[in-house]
């Protein structure tokens, strides 16, 4: 074969590579074993577990569906419908100092999270291997001594060049975190980075509004969809966080109160919907599926959360229903993917901006006044909601517009939740965001359908927990979803100036995404 391929690799061609070999196929899709299931077992598995190396070492065989399904001494490796019973995948997600983790750290291991999901997700759907089709023991690509080099030499590529690079796609395209390049182009650092800094070019691009005066309700249309969100803009200002010693139903964590200082921005009028939501998770054509759910193949992705294996309104509704269930890092990547989409930068508010929006100017225990027995206008909550979540923008707007910022579902903020924050806050502090370090806790704001009326202040916090997520059943436990927080949603912010790259990944990324 001649090499006809000459590519320079600029941050642009990076990206490409990047989008046209990664995008996942559609959840609603079963995991394609020859293109999905085949290269992980290939270049992780045969190199010991080859007819070969499997006779001469007493390892068992897994070149074909029968040696895998016979398995070792112990009895058979693949369990087709039963992931937790079959060692092909439960090898794969042990903890690091498990010797019986496969593969062994000298042979690559431990596999990332998204391979050994697609391992999970092909044998929960039934272990599917053509029987005709047998495994042979490819080259495992390693991203620094493999990958790297051809990135910092650029082009022309040598055919070497050319195979180890669809090897690495095939394997999953791994690019560790902390690998930046350098080398004769100089012009790639960081992958995230590339992804964010065109999404970045585009977003100043499409910026229209410059000033507060400028500043209108916005209705964006999700593009290629017939999906819409309302937005509201909410003015620069000064007020009183936090609650009075004298409130009744006050936490500690509420105080002691303080100024803070805001720049102006837009918010959602309303909590992300599934409408919405769905179309982040479900990249295909929209249609509603046997299960209920939407999917729209025009509202692409390269990034989404994987397959939820239960059906993740719980019954509760979709249309026009609010999205719940999903980790901070998943609201944290809708807004990424959404920004992407539109051409505008979202992301969720800090814990003050949500405060601050949902007084909307007003300095009493709800948005409304003190008198709780006026709740039931205004909100969703456990005396009312039907023990479930209820259509978004059912009752009483707050004096600024917004819905639902008292009950229906529990939202998401930006910040790392701290107990003792409010302590550490200056007078007059602007614009202030605690930065997440730890996977737990993050804040969440609003109180929910499933709470009473003093989780619905204004001020209240609500510190998210590992047992949010207790039922996963998955090892380890999923990025993507909270198994039990059906009382918990978000919504999105839109700030008038637009922050630098650096800034909207850090937004991006805040936290970390597993336990």
């Amino acid at each position: 074969m001649k090499n006809t391929c000459s590519l320079a690799l600029t941050g642009s061609a990076v990206l490409a590579l990047f989008a046209c070999t990664l995008s996942p196929q559609s959840a609603s899709a079963a995991v394609d074993f020859v293109k999905e299931v085949k290269p992980i077992l290939e270049s992780n598995c045969l190199s010991c577990h080859g007819s070969k190396n499997a006779h001469e070492n007493g390892e068992f065989d897994m070149t074909t569906l029968a040696n895998v399904i016979k398995g070792g001494e112990k009895g058979s490796d693949l369990v087709p419908g039963d992931a937790e019973k079959s060692k092909i995948y439960t090898y794969l997600v042990l903890p690091a100092d498990n010797k019986r983790l496969m593969p062994p750290k000298d042979k690559g291991g431990p596999l990332p999270k998204a391979q050994t999901e697609v391992i999970r997700q092909w044998i929960a759907e039934g272990g599917k291997w053509p029987s005709d089709l047998t495994l042979v023991n490819v080259k495992k690509i390693d991203f620094v001594r493999d990958i790297k080099p051809i990135l910092e030499k650029g082009g022309p590529l040598s055919e070497t060049a050319i195979e180890d690079l669809k090897l690495w796609v095939n394997q999953g395209a791994v690019w560790p975190k902390d690998v930046k390049l350098g080398g004769a182009g100089g012009v790639i650092q960081d992958p995230e980075m590339i992804v964010v800094a065109e999404i970045h070019k585009r977003i100043l691009a499409a910026s229209k509004e410059n000033t507060e005066a400028e500043m209108k309700k916005i209705s964006e249309k999700i593009p290629g969809t017939e999906v819409t969100f309302d937005l509201l803009p909410i003015p620069s200002g000064e007020f009183t966080m936090g609650s009075a010693d004298s409130e009744a139903n006050r936490k500690p964590d509420e105080g002691p109160q303080h100024k803070v200082k805001l720049a102006p921005f837009w918010m959602a009028k309303c909590e992300v919907t599934w409408d919405e939501y769905e179309l982040f998770m479900y990249p295909a054509e929209k249609k509603k599926e046997a299960d209920g759910t939407y999917t729209s193949e025009t509202a692409d992705a390269v990034t989404r959360p994987t397959k939820p294996y239960v059906e993740m309104s719980f019954g509760m509704g979709k249309n026009g229903f609010p999205a719940i269930s999903m980790t901070q890092h998943a609201a944290n990547k809708y807004c990424q993917w959404l920004s992407a989409k539109t051409g505008h930068f979202y992301r969720l508010p800090t814990e003050a901006e949500w405060e601050y929006a949902c007084r909307a100017g007003t300095t009493t225990t709800y948005s409304f006044g003190n008198d709780e027995s006026q709740i039931g206008d205004y909100a969703w909550y456990e005396k009312n909601s039907d023990y479930k979540y209820q259509k978004v923008g059912k009752k009483k707007a707050n004096p600024w517009g917004l819905h639902d910022m008292h009950g229906n579902v529990a939202e998401w903020t930006l910040d790392g939740y701290d107990a003792e924050l409010y302590k550490k806050f200056a007078a007059g502090s602007e614009n202030p965001w605690n930065k997440a370090t730890l996977p737990y806790p993050h804040s969440a704001r609003g109180g929910s359908w499933d709470d009473k009326p003093d989780k619905l202040r204004s001020a209240a916090r609500r510190a998210s927990s590992k047992d949010w997520k207790m039922q996963d059943p998955q090892l380890p436990k999923s990025i993507w979803f909270l198994t039990d927080a059906q009382f918990l949603g978000f919504r999105i912010v839109r700030p008038l100036k637009v922050p630098s790259a650096e800034e909207m990944k850090n937004y991006w990324n805040s936290g970390v995404e597993k336990e």
